[in-house]
């Protein structure tokens, strides 16, 4: 920093534009230059060599010594009109190249000052104006484009990369399918493309050095000019050159038709030939050969050949015989220049080595088979294990639709739910939609039990649309309300449980006939799991609402009311939000149960239940304290609010008529409110001072309420 604000002083003031008028204070600050730059160089190198990120700090410090320099150097070589000046534009280029564009950006803003600093001292101002803001446009502009230049290369260069992996993955997926170790327009891996990419290089390196062993073999025996492995395409149309061994360079690696010359006879008859002589027609050479005698044989797989005859034996071709039961999958071919015509012999031998390519290529096949057995069996048992994992109804109804996607190609998936009991009208409920048409619309959505697809698949637990059944123009689905547009592919399953029906598992796909046996048997067994899972899920809530509420009045129950109420307490404290709790009595309860009998005693309790819940806000919490008691919960609400909330109540309640057997029965309430923290620091204070407010309330006449007072010490 020294080094840089001497450079600025003796630029300001003239100092630097002779080097014959330069003093010994001139030569001590270059050297100094000199060696700052070079420490900061070795150091900017070491980071970079070690590894190591470089400050931004690093960055500015050799940028602006460097810039220093060729500003220097141009001063000296003329001043500011220095035809060495350009030398500051390259400086600017390198740096903006290799240093983070921040620092790039802050070099080019001290490369325009020092420049201009250059122009003060040497008294080129106001004239100088116009080359001064000539340079600085220069300079920006130089940065500017050196920037863009490079990041386009970088752009144009990972284009480049990635061009060349998808063309590489290309090829391997043709060579793949020509193999037919993959199906076409298939995806052999269901674990991304990466893993898809790794699979069909190694198998296409396999398949390749057991064909090239293979015609290795057959060179050495048969003594041939050429000996070539041509394959079918996948639509049968082309033959494509595999691999070869050959003494000429003239064999066509680009594909031709499969019906053409001597190679398209052996396509066409599915049997080996063999020619000598002044042969025509050879045509798997890009221009003619003098060929004396060839040899071909038809690579054809049995039709329907397991996977243990392809590790145990290839199929039998026999020599000169039509296999009319197999597919034709390429030729092998052999041909030499001079020497005896091929044999009965040669042609057997080449017989089996055409088996031997068939073995490669079919052991890959199957290996790629057991592979995709084993991933799709591993996603399948994977997915069932988070099915059961479910424990609420929500987590069940998420986790099977992204099962099912996950596993099966929809477009669209719904879970339904039966509502009502036997012996009643039933309702549907849409509980869950996900997929291209799942809007608001179809959410939650409740409709009747009509004559629609998934009310009758709950009507005869049966999956719907049949096998061979066509989708109509407007297949109604849930009801005529809701329709599903571009639906070409469509399942509707029973979420069955024994004999019950919970609801239906619904698949949509835009692509028509996705929905094949394997997919629909996969289906089915989600919709079988989802259905236990939902079973499950339905009893653990069942059991939790037991656990936590009241049996009579179906409010909270006293121990779920006191864990309510500490989480409530810890809440408040810690933002400091005010907490109400109102501690109710049904005033003269006993005389009630005395009178009119304990059935309408529970009558009472569960109409004064039924009130609470109406008045209490969807943020309070309404429990049954014990006997004739309840309490509600307020959070976030102060005294003022907490009395206007039991006035309100008290109103409801005195106001209510109940219908008992002896005629009409009315009660009153009596209400203890207590504020957090205005009388309370704690849960059992405030549930202390609540009651104490109660019984207060009983003690001034009963139908009241009072609120606890606030007392000294208690912030």
């Amino acid at each position: 920093m020294a080094v840089l604000a001497a450079g600025f002083a003796l630029i300001g003031l003239g100092r630097l534009r002779s080097f014959g008028a330069w003093g010994w204070l001139e030569i001590v600050w270059l050297a100094a230059l000199w060696i700052a730059l070079a420490a900061s160089v070795m150091r900017w190198l070491t980071r970079g060599l070690d590894g190591r990120s470089r400050p931004l700090l690093d960055d500015l410090e050799m940028g602006s010594l460097l810039v220093m320099l060729a500003e220097v150097v141009a001063l000296l070589a003329g001043g500011v009109r220095s035809p060495l000046y350009p030398l500051v534009y390259l400086v600017m280029a390198f740096l903006v190249a290799f240093l983070v564009p921040t620092a790039g950006a802050l070099l080019t803003g001290f490369a325009v000052g020092l420049d201009g600093l250059a122009f003060f001292g040497l008294h080129a101002l106001p004239d100088g104006w116009p080359d001064l803001a000539a340079h600085a446009g220069f300079l920006a502009l130089f940065a500017v484009l050196y920037q863009g230049v490079l990041a386009a290369q970088v752009i144009a260069s990972r284009r480049a990369e990635g061009q060349a992996v998808a063309r590489r993955v290309r090829q391997l997926e043709e060579r793949a399918r020509e193999y037919r170790l993959i199906a076409s327009g298939s995806e052999r891996a269901a674990d991304g493309p990466e893993a898809q990419a790794r699979w069909l290089t190694a198998a296409v390196k396999e398949v390749e050095q057991a064909v090239g062993a293979a015609l290795e073999v057959a060179e050495c025996a048969l003594h041939t000019h050429t000996c070539a492995v041509f394959l079918l395409s996948p639509d049968d149309k082309e033959l494509r050159l595999q691999d070869c061994r050959s003494r000429s360079e003239l064999v066509r690696r680009e594909p031709f038709p499969a019906g053409e010359g001597f190679l398209g006879g052996v396509v066409r008859r599915r049997m080996a030939l063999r020619l000598s002589g002044n042969l025509k027609g050879i045509t798997y050479y890009e221009r003619s050969v003098p060929i004396g005698s060839v040899l071909a044989v038809p690579l054809i797989e049995r039709r329907g050949r397991r996977a243990s005859s392809a590790l145990g034996g290839a199929p039998e071709i026999n020599p000169g015989v039509e296999d009319h039961g197999g597919f034709l999958r390429g030729v092998l071919v052999a041909d030499r220049l001079e020497g005896p015509p091929f044999a009965d012999e040669d042609e057997r031998l080449l017989l089996a080595v055409g088996r031997e390519v068939l073995r490669a290529i079919e052991i890959e096949r199957v290996m790629g088979d057991i592979r995709q057995a084993r991933d799709e069996k591993d996603r399948f048992y994977r997915a069932i294990e988070e099915l059961n994992r479910a424990v609420k109804l929500d987590e069940v109804f998420e986790t099977a639709l992204d099962v099912a996607r996950s596993l099966t190609p929809m477009d669209f998936g719904a879970l339904t739910l039966v509502e009502g009991d036997d012996g009643h009208p039933k309702q549907h409920r849409v509980v869950k939609v996900i997929g291209v048409h799942a809007g608001q619309a179809l959410a939650d959505r409740v409709f009747s039990d009509n004559n629609g697809l998934c009310a009758n698949v709950v009507r005869y637990g049966t999956p719907l649309p049949g096998r061979g059944v066509k989708l109509g123009d407007r297949p109604v689905i849930f009801d005529e309300g809701s329709e599903l547009r571009g639906i070409q592919a469509l399942k509707i399953l029973p979420l069955k449980s024994g004999d019950r029906v919970l609801g239906t598992l619904v698949a949509a796909s835009r692509k028509r006939g996705v929905f094949d046996d394997e997919a629909v048997r996969m289906l089915e067994v989600i919709a079988l799991q989802t259905a236990q899972a939902l079973q499950r899920a339905q009893l653990f809530a069942a059991v939790e609402r037991l656990a936590t509420t009241d049996g009579l009045t179906g409010l909270h129950n006293h121990r779920h009311f006191q864990n309510l109420l500490e989480q409530n307490t810890s809440l408040a404290l810690r933002y400091q939000k005010p907490l109400s709790l109102l501690m109710c009595d049904i005033d003269h309860f006993k005389t009630v149960n005395d009178t009119y009998g304990h059935p309408a005693g529970d009558l009472v309790l569960k109409g004064v239940a039924e009130i609470l819940e109406r008045q209490a806000r969807q943020t309070d919490a309404v429990a049954r304290y014990g006997g004739e008691e309840f309490a509600l919960i307020l959070p976030e609400t102060d005294s003022e609010a907490a009395r206007a909330i039991a006035e309100r109540i008290r109103v409801a309640v005195e106001q209510a008529t109940f219908m008992t057997e002896l005629g009409p029965l009315k009660i009153t309430l009596s209400l203890g409110v207590a504020t957090l923290p205005d009388v309370a620091r704690l849960k059992q204070e405030l549930i202390d001072q609540a009651d104490q407010a109660l019984y207060a309330a009983k003690r001034g006449g009963r139908n009241r309420w009072v609120v606890a007072e606030k007392k000294r010490g208690v912030a």
